[in-house]
């Protein structure tokens, strides 16, 4: 699909939402800059907006390679692995650590070797139009029967 605006990936994050359930994962694939953190942000938004909590400021975790939102009953984490090197490293940050309990967003996921089975991935690219996103999405596991 094509994006042209921060409107049009609000409301595709707020679709997303309505699916996503605490274990499941969202793998974030993209160049620097194509808007991978835009969307975590704004998909983190929309949860706190939906439980009336105060919006969270959602940086790039490049640095801190991950933050957590507590969302009320369940925690989003959202991880940048750009500046990791391997699966050991991957390892290491604690990521396959209690998947289950929260919902994950995972920015630069190439170099998880077991991928988590309900997963969406995203796949943002620039186009022509330095302006304009495509995004495909591709589904698995529980979230398979889910149309965005």
């Amino acid at each position: 699909m094509k994006i042209s605006s921060i409107r049009e990936v609000e409301k595709i994050a707020d679709k997303i939402k309505k699916k996503l359930l605490p274990g499941d994962v969202v793998f974030l694939y993209g160049e620097i800059g194509v808007g991978k953190t835009t969307f975590a942000r704004l998909l983190i938004n929309s949860f706190e907006n939906e439980k009336k909590l105060k919006k969270s400021e959602v940086l790039s975790p490049t640095f801190n390679i991950v933050f957590e939102y507590k969302i009320k009953e369940f925690t989003i984490k959202h991880f940048d692995l750009y500046r990791l090197k391997n699966d050991n490293d991957v390892k290491n940050i604690g990521l396959y650590e209690n998947l289950e309990q929260s919902i994950t967003l995972i920015e630069w996921p190439e170099l998880i070797k077991n991928k988590p089975e309900n997963r969406l991935d995203l796949f943002f690219e620039y186009k022509e139009d330095y302006n304009e996103r495509s995004l495909i999405i591709k589904t698995n596991g529980r979230l398979k029967i889910h149309e965005f």
